[in-house]
């Protein structure tokens, strides 16, 4: 039987140790096809390429992998192209990571890593967004790895429910150190944001945007509480964002 198709992609660029290290898992599983950004998308959300060209080169950074392309868009600019115009089916699974930093709670919305496997979530492709929860261009990923392939090698087993993705996020921590897996709910939190505001050398001002990121949610079951006490988190996370608790109150307006 023809091994598993499993796109690659991240938000840090093609270069960045967390990709490889997730590619280096991902050639355990299947057969790896890498589109990813040719330099760092943080914190783009779900933006999109209109207004400006997509540059797609091909590149040889593992001898392994057959195709890898570093794109000059959005990481959903890579899923995208990816599906439309380098891949002849539609993959297996599509994987995002490993992100340089959480994306737990509230991070998700702005999250480039995550946007990728929603992206891929709408086209019907099952995918994981995996982070770490260290900025360190120099993080180690060797902990994590074989929780990647075992969270991999059970969506490619089992699948996932219709329109629903995995936000995957890991503490760092020692793999002995590591408690175990909690699928979790995504923790009630806030950035409360400052702007560093500076003047350059020509008296124009200009700003810098900085917070304190603030957990408000004292629940058991969410992902900050898992990652703070020496767990991973799993949250499902969804595209359709119909608040459907809602729609009984609204139809009993007089509209």
């Amino acid at each position: 039987m023809a091994r598993p198709l499993i796109l690659v992609t991240n938000d840090d660029g093609i270069i960045a140790p967390g990709i490889r290290a997730l590619i280096s898992v991902m050639k355990e599983l299947g057969e790896v096809v890498v589109v990813a950004p040719d330099s760092p998308q943080s914190a783009m959300g779900h933006a999109i390429t209109i207004n400006d060209t997509l540059k797609l080169t091909k590149v040889q950074i593992d001898n392994e992998v057959e195709k890898e392309y570093s794109c000059s868009g959005t990481p959903v600019d890579c899923v995208k192209i990816a599906v439309n115009e380098i891949l002849k089916r539609k993959p297996d699974l599509c994987v995002s990571g490993v992100n340089h930093g959480s994306n737990s709670s509230i991070n998700v919305i702005y999250s480039g890593t995550m946007s990728a496997a929603v992206e891929a979530g709408i086209e019907g492709i099952p995918a994981i967004g995996f982070s770490l929860l260290d900025y360190s261009w120099d993080a180690n990923f060797e902990p994590i790895k074989s929780h990647i392939k075992k969270i991999a090698s059970e969506v490619l087993k089992n699948g996932l429910p219709e329109g629903v993705i995995l936000n995957v996020n890991f503490p760092k921590l020692a793999k002995e150190d590591i408690k175990g897996t909690k699928i979790c709910r995504q923790a009630k939190a806030m950035w409360q944001e400052e702007f560093d505001k500076r003047t350059n050398p020509h008296g124009k001002d200009y700003y810098w945007l900085t917070g304190k990121f603030v957990n408000l949610d004292k629940g058991t079951d969410t992902d900050e509480w898992a990652l703070e006490n020496g767990y991973i988190s799993i949250v499902p996370v969804q595209f359709d964002l119909t608040a459907h608790h809602a729609m009984q109150q609204l139809n009993s307006w007089d509209l």
